[in-house]
């Protein structure tokens, strides 16, 4: 969207919130409906915050058009930061010195990664963990753990560990613009709860930096699980916020704590995070929930917030990886997919590659992979477009509704199926 027409967009907005309060006065005095001057004072001041919210949600858009860019762009490493729990910060900035974009909290960055024994740059995906800064990004990432089997080590997911090992401060890396979108307005007030498991935290941490960095003075409810004190990330940065912003409430979970994590010092509640545990502390369920963390916890949240009776529409979330949830009347969509493309001839043009879809691939990137033909591609999950892939011949279909942006002609290769023979530009 080009700056003048966001500016002309605000500009229209803030009349319309100003001519709607000077209809509210109009019909009250044809009424003859008295108002306090305590009434219109509180009126008063809840009409210039939503002009304030609107001109901040104008001056992000500018900024935001104004400093982003497209493909890749060198940054340099200036900070690691070791966090615990085999979590590590790196702290980016330009290499030219430009200023940064600001982003919505709970974005992430796309990162092109040249792994040693990888043929091919590797690409993946990184939450940004800290509100937004003209000057640098933070991402926060996990080691992973080795493989049980080292012949079936995946290079794709040893980037996390190659970080930890060799990226040190000084380094360039290849990053594209910020991403996503599984994110916070920043300039809404709606009451919210903020839920992290795990390395998962890293964009409602985002969320709530954001937040707190404003002085929003909304409600908000912030829940982090891990299994016990050694994973507790942020420990100290947490306890100081919930000290000095009484406005969010601060809530650890332990699943399995050990000797020395002690109950109401360390954590709050034993156990995991759920729905449950929601029931018993929040005064109703009328929040928008933002959540990421492992998948079996997005699903049984996801599930749990269904059956309390949250709208679907308030329930947000974060999957990356192949075991994204699927939203209500999904599951069916995907199983009659599945059922109805056995047989399919996918044509890998670029590669020259014939294969039968026999319908135990989870999509066409894994048939891809699995047969040694090259694609692109970063979170997995429908979410950063990396994977996306022009269709010269037959038709495909997302088993998910991805994030990304997948125009007439292409598909995002990491969650779709074909539903004909296919031939695709790989």
């Amino acid at each position: 969207m080009e700056p003048n027409m966001m500016i002309n967009l605000a500009a229209g907005a803030i009349f319309g919130a100003i001519a709607a309060y000077v209809l509210v006065l109009a019909l009250r005095e044809a009424h003859g409906v008295s108002v306090t001057a305590r009434t219109a004072e509180l009126e008063q001041s809840l009409l210039n915050r939503r002009i304030d919210d609107l001109l901040e949600r104008g001056r992000l858009e500018r900024e935001r058009e104004q400093f982003s860019w497209s493909g890749w762009r060198k940054f340099e490493v200036m900070e690691r930061v070791e966090e615990g729990g085999d979590i590590c910060s790196f702290y980016l900035s330009p290499h030219d010195k430009r200023p940064l974009p600001p982003y919505l909290p709970g974005q992430f960055l796309t990162f092109n990664l040249k792994l040693p024994g990888s043929s091919s740059p590797v690409v993946r995906c990184y939450s940004l963990s800290d509100a937004p800064h003209q000057e640098k990004y933070r991402i926060s990432v996990k080691r992973q753990a080795p493989p049980r089997d080292e012949s079936r080590a995946d290079i794709r997911k040893s980037s996390s560990n190659w970080l930890h090992d060799n990226a040190r401060v000084g380094d360039i890396l290849d990053v594209k613009a910020p991403a996503g979108h599984f994110y916070l307005d920043p300039a809404q007030r709606k009451p919210v709860v903020l839920i992290g498991g795990g390395v998962g935290i890293t964009p409602v941490l985002s969320m709530l930096n954001t937040l707190l960095e404003r002085n929003s003075e909304q409600e908000i409810w912030f829940f982090y699980g891990v299994r016990c004190g050694r994973e507790h990330i942020m420990k100290d940065h947490l306890k100081r916020l919930a000290l000095q912003h009484p406005n969010a409430r601060l809530r650890v979970c332990y699943s399995d704590p050990e000797d020395g994590d002690i109950e109401g010092e360390h954590f709050q509640h034993g156990g995991r995070v759920g729905v449950d545990l929601f029931r018993d502390l929040l005064p109703s369920n009328n929040y928008d929930f933002l959540f990421c963390g492992p998948p079996p916890m997005m699903k049984s949240l996801y599930e749990g917030l269904l059956d309390w009776g949250v709208p679907d529409e308030r329930i947000h979330f974060e999957a990356f990886g192949p075991a994204s949830i699927k939203r209500i009347g999904q599951t069916k969509q995907v199983d009659e997919v599945n059922e109805a493309t056995e047989g399919f001839t996918i044509t890998f043009a670029r590669s020259d590659k014939a294969l039968t879809w026999d319908g135990k691939a989870d999509s066409l990137l894994d048939l891809a992979e699995a047969n040694g033909i090259p694609m692109e591609a970063g979170c997995r999950a429908g979410n950063c477009g990396t994977c996306i892939t022009a269709i010269k011949a037959g038709t495909s279909r997302h088993t998910i509704i991805p994030s990304a942006a997948a125009e007439p002609g292409t598909c995002l290769a990491c969650c779709s199926v074909p539903t004909s023979d296919l031939t695709l530009e790989a």
